[in-house]
């Protein structure tokens, strides 16, 4: 357990394409910041773990589905998804040279090094808003985990993620009946509502509780077909 008094130690810090991040330890634990906001580090994974599972099930059982994972992050949901035979190709989109590399070469191998050696996976450096409008490539499941969420967004160009237009492309790259999994760090009913707007639907809403504050929320919706 980390201790409060702890201090972390930054164990490297680049100058990306979209801003400066970081790397850090504290404790046991393993931190990424970008811009100074804190994204996530590797305390737990319950909703990362449960983005990737809450889309299988949502499949109903279809055969190798192929996934497409937005943001490499710790590396919970791809270690989450390899571990399972069930799905078929993997595909992460991750924009930060830097968090590919920590994970290939860097701390972050400790989570994700037996996903990356996996036949199935794939990393894409890209961004994924520019992925999914350009890509030509179609898949079963769509799982983002890029910002803090559809109303908290690591940078403002994500907005267009969750506009009509972006979700507009992720349905595009969906096959018909796929799935949307969006992570959040609290429900949004709002998104809840453009999804609907949007054409998809199923549209429900699965939550994490954590120790405090609102719960973490996995946004599930299916492309019509």
């Amino acid at each position: 357990m980390t201790a409060a008094y702890d201090s972390p130690v930054v164990l490297d810090r680049r100058d990306g394409p979209y801003g400066e991040v970081v790397l850090r330890r504290h404790g046991e634990l393993l931190q990424i910041i970008a811009n100074g906001c804190f994204l996530m580090d590797t305390s737990d994974g319950r909703s990362e773990r449960l983005l990737v599972d809450a889309a299988h099930r949502a499949l109903d059982g279809r055969p190798e589905p192929k996934v497409l994972i937005g943001g490499l992050g710790v590396g919970f949901s791809l270690a989450h998804a390899a571990a399972d035979p069930g799905w078929g190709r993997i595909t992460v989109v991750e924009r930060e040279p830097a968090v590919i590399d920590w994970h290939r070469d860097g701390p972050l191998a400790e989570v994700s090094a037996g996903a990356l050696g996996d036949p199935r996976t794939e990393i894409v450096q890209d961004d994924l808003v520019a992925f999914v409008n350009e890509t030509s490539d179609t898949f079963d499941a769509l799982c983002l985990d890029i910002d803090n969420g559809p109303g908290w967004t690591v940078t403002d160009d994500n907005d267009t993620l969750y506009s009509p237009a972006g979700l507009a492309a992720c349905a595009r790259v969906l096959s018909p009946g796929g799935v949307l999994a969006v992570w959040s760090a609290e429900p949004s009913p709002e998104f809840e509502g453009s999804l609907r707007n949007a054409g998809f639907q199923q549209v429900r809403t699965e939550e994490v509780p954590v120790a405090r504050g609102v719960p973490d929320a996995v946004h599930l919706a299916l492309r019509p077909g």
